[in-house]
């Protein structure tokens, strides 16, 4: 963590330095000195430039001062949010609904064809919700203006090397005036500076040692510490990877140098041992397995089986689609479109992985 504190030494701010630090989650935080984690993020620099002195302190991070639980005074933190406010909200008033109305009620007595009704409309809250997040994301990520102009450069793997649709069409690298930013086979996208204090300032080449052969490409920082990794074989070794490589030094402007690898001996997992190893695993293409579950939204944002879970809730009010009640036939529509929110993307994630994204395709030749 780091601390903003006024002159009285109340906290105002407060970062948690894992959610700014772009490789967190693909290198261990434990393995990162504090000294490290500044540098990385660039709130040292940062600091540095507002003109603020710094006081480390190797202590766990004590919260609120006995001043500040008193006036009830909280620091705000400095944290990402990947789900709107309103998002939980209305999911959450949804089950309330449908709790009250479907069971609450009725076990007092009071239930009717109106209640059915209004809580198969709060059920119909959890996924609508969903859907709505979901199409303003896409809309947003589609209209990205900033990324429309950056220098592409897209995986060319070795002819052969069994690469996937999804790794093709996702994994990519996207060169702007001031960033780099990478995106891996399911989507999870990062963005390091280009020649900052703090970010990439050059490209090494990792040669295997007897045969020369390149085994991949690290983007280094000032302090010669790997911030990236690109598997060779699967960017660079196909028949426009020489195109590729190109474009990518002259897009970034970075110099580049060749260095021996260690720990080489299986050529095609070379970075078994390599300190941004999950960060290699994940620019190259992923079992199918694991990239179904890490692009499901069910499995990734929600968690949980909640799209069975709440199709069998609208089974009940279902039923009603063959009442001779108009009540009952709404809430019997209403709980259809409900299963069908749950479902359909479920479904249709899954055989669009099975069927098209997570089948070997080759590069096309150049």
């Amino acid at each position: 963590m780091v601390d903003f504190l006024t002159a009285a030494g109340h906290a105002v701010l407060r970062v948690p330095l894992a959610e700014w630090l772009p490789e967190a989650g693909l290198i261990g935080l434990l393995h990162l000195s504090p000294k490290e984690c500044l540098e990385r993020t660039g709130l040292r620099a940062l600091v540095a430039e507002l003109g603020l002195p710094m006081e480390e302190d190797g202590a766990a991070p004590a919260g609120q001062s006995e001043t500040d639980r008193e006036r009830g005074r909280r620091p705000e933190t400095a944290r990402y949010a990947d789900l709107p406010v309103w998002h939980s909200w209305v999911r959450g008033l949804g089950m309330l609904v449908w709790f009250v109305f479907f069971l609450v009620v009725p076990m007092l007595g009071q239930g009717s064809r109106w209640t059915v009704l209004v809580a198969t409309v709060g059920l119909l809250l959890v996924p609508g919700a969903d859907l709505v997040l979901r199409a303003l994301q896409r809309s947003r990520t589609h209209g990205d203006a900033l990324l429309a102009e950056a220098e592409l450069v897209v995986p060319a793997p070795k002819v052969g090397a069994g690469a996937t649709r999804r790794f093709l069409d996702t994994a990519a690298v996207r060169v702007l005036p001031g960033d780099v930013v990478l995106t891996n086979t399911v989507g999870a996208e990062r963005w390091l500076p280009l020649a900052e204090s703090h970010g990439v300032t050059r490209l090494v080449r990792l040669v295997e040692p007897s045969s020369g052969a390149v085994l991949g490409v690290e983007f280094r920082d000032r302090q010669n510490a790997v911030r990236a990794v690109l598997p060779w074989r699967w960017w660079f070794a196909g028949p426009k990877g020489a195109e590729n490589w190109s474009r990518l030094i002259d897009a970034s402007g970075l110099p580049v140098s060749d260095e021996k690898a260690r720990n080489s001996r299986e050529a095609d997992r070379w970075w078994q041992n390599h300190t941004m190893a999950a960060d290699a695993r994940r620019m190259a293409p992923v079992d199918a397995k694991e990239a179904r579950q890490e692009t499901s939204w069910h499995s990734v944002v929600l968690g949980g089986g909640e799209a069975i879970v709440v199709s069998l809730f609208s089974v009940i009010p279902l039923l009603g689609l063959g009442s001779d009640q108009p009540l009952g036939r709404v809430a019997g529509v209403l709980a259809a479109l409900t299963i069908l929110a749950e479902l359909v993307p479920v479904v249709a994630h899954r055989l669009t992985s099975r069927f098209r994204l997570d089948r070997p395709a080759e590069p096309e030749t150049a």
